[in-house]
């Protein structure tokens, strides 16, 4: 979907209707699940997010994960919609369990994994290999330290500043403008 995004950005209409199509079918998805007792509320919400989208491409850096854009987005207009229906109504737990937004395609899953590599990448090493070990691989703090060098405070920290650089790296993507 980000090579569609990025072909229309530079004037491809065709291929920018094939970004907007692919993406009304994974919000669609992430609504359904959310807007349940609302049924008649989800096509009107998808097109919501689409024109949300559609009005904010111009925000969108191509080294900036478009999983995450997006789902800012559609987040946005859904907390917004269910403000705007009824405090009393709106369940809070429709919030919660962002990361459905994808998960109907596993090749989105791979972006949304490429992605986490590239900005990983911009990480220096005592940073990087501790997040890896620990987060992503599901090592412990000690077992980390044994294959990295490094001491388990170092891991600690590591992991901590890792975190917080990862942080400003999206949130640095995110607050650009052109």
């Amino acid at each position: 979907m980000k090579a569609l995004l990025l072909q229309g950005l530079t004037g491809d209409q065709l291929a920018y209707q094939d970004f907007l199509g692919t993406l009304a079918l994974h919000v669609r998805a992430f609504l359904r699940s959310r807007l349940s007792r609302r049924p008649a509320e989800i096509e009107d919400m998808v097109q919501d997010v689409l024109l949300a989208v559609h009005n904010a491409r111009h925000t969108y850096q191509p080294q900036q994960p478009l999983t995450a854009w997006v789902q800012a987005i559609a987040r946005y207009k859904l907390a917004d919609h269910l403000r705007s229906v009824s405090r009393r109504d709106a369940r809070h737990d429709v919030l919660d369990d962002d990361a459905q937004l994808f998960a109907v395609s596993e090749v989105e899953s791979a972006e949304a994994s490429r992605d986490l590599t590239k900005l990983l990448k911009q990480l220096p090493e005592r940073q990087r290999l501790p997040i890896v070990h620990v987060k992503l691989e599901g090592l412990s703090v000690e077992e980390t330290a044994q294959l990295t060098g490094l001491s388990s405070s170092a891991v600690k920290v590591g992991i901590h500043r890792g975190l917080k650089a990862l942080s400003r790296l999206i949130g640095g993507a995110n607050n650009h403008e052109d």
